[in-house]
């Protein structure tokens, strides 16, 4: 099958063999798919090279043949965000996820769209945490496995007021009122939930609450096997993250 003048993002590469990179994209009409590009290491790719990073927007052709398409042409379309930091370290994280739960040759373009949107916000460095979030709910939205945020697993409304666990597969759990301070604490507000529902930005406290639900209902969803950059970002929440 040829793929001819597709755009998509590079989630990664590395080297293979002497002069080969080994590279995953997310494509706009065809999911994720894995490239070998060849012979991209001499003097005279620098432009080859330089558009098959994590991040850059490309237009690429290929030919499908098994597992992984040969790459005959990659162009840039933009400049890549350069981010350094917690937000370089947060693109990692973005990059694994779709690595880790998009399946390959799956087309996705509700994924491909919410990448671009994520990629964009990380460039402009406003809210680290909330477009974290935001591209999490989008993510499980694209994938089939999100949530109505507006009601429990019961049915009822979200009450602002109350506390939520996020079950994987029932939604918001709301948590009993006669529940100890100590059961409370990790769980997401109803306001929280609403916000995220509603794309509108939470309190501080609101949106901290986010952070641990979502973790879980994502662990659930890579079968139990965290994320490396998880490691790496171990402190985020303690700076806003």
């Amino acid at each position: 099958m040829r793929i001819d003048d597709e755009p998509a993002y590079v989630l990664h590469a590395r080297p293979w063999r002497e002069t080969s990179l080994l590279v995953e994209v997310l494509t706009r009409e065809h999911g994720r798919i894995g490239l070998l590009a060849r012979g991209v290491q001499g003097g005279k790719k620098q432009a080859l090279r330089a558009a098959l990073q994590p991040l850059q927007w490309i237009r690429l052709d290929a030919v499908q043949a098994g597992e992984l398409a040969q790459l005959r042409r990659a162009e840039s379309q933009d400049a890549a965000p350069r981010l350094q930091g917690q937000t370089m370290l947060a693109a990692f994280y973005i990059n694994e996820l779709v690595l880790r739960l998009a399946p390959r040759h799956d087309p996705a373009p509700e994924l491909y769209q919410a990448y671009g949107q994520v990629r964009a916000r990380l460039a402009e460095a406003d809210g680290l945490a909330w477009t974290l979030r935001r591209f999490e709910r989008d993510l499980l939205d694209a994938l089939g496995v999100g949530f109505d945020w507006s009601r429990a697993a019961d049915g009822q409304p979200i009450d602002p007021a109350a506390r939520y666990r996020l079950d994987p597969q029932e939604g918001p759990l709301r948590l009993l009122s006669e529940r100890s301070a100590g059961e409370r604490r990790g769980l997401a507000t109803g306001s929280a939930l609403l916000a995220l529902g509603g794309d509108r930005r939470p309190a501080a406290a609101d949106l901290a609450s986010l952070r641990p639900q979502m973790r879980a209902v994502l662990l659930h969803h890579l079968g139990g096997r965290g994320l490396k950059s998880w490691e790496l970002l171990g402190d985020l929440a303690a700076r806003g993250g």
